[in-house]
């Protein structure tokens, strides 16, 4: 005799990433009788939450190379930099 297959559930979590994993590996129309809609946002903004900036390649290897100079990493020169704006304005 076969044994029912187990049904998933939606995973209840505030990780962006969980999520995505999650989706990408599922079909949306596999939960419909697990989907509501909501109208009020769901992840709140925190202000410790790193901020991702997309840049080209060659300014990524630009931005190395002036790091490695510097002796800092990049990610702390891009701090470094922003600051300063900051306090510019």
């Amino acid at each position: 005799m076969e044994k029912p297959m187990r049904r998933l559930k939606i995973p209840h979590t505030d990780s962006i990433e969980e999520l995505a994993k999650f989706w990408d590996t599922h079909d949306l129309v596999d939960f419909e009788d697990e989907l509501e809609e909501v109208r009020e946002p769901i992840f709140e903004y925190r202000e410790d939450e790193p901020v991702m900036i997309h840049l080209p390649v060659k300014e990524v290897e630009a931005l190395k190379r002036l790091a490695k100079a510097r002796r800092t990493g990049p990610a702390t020169l891009i701090r470094e930099w922003v600051l300063e704006k900051l306090r510019q304005s």
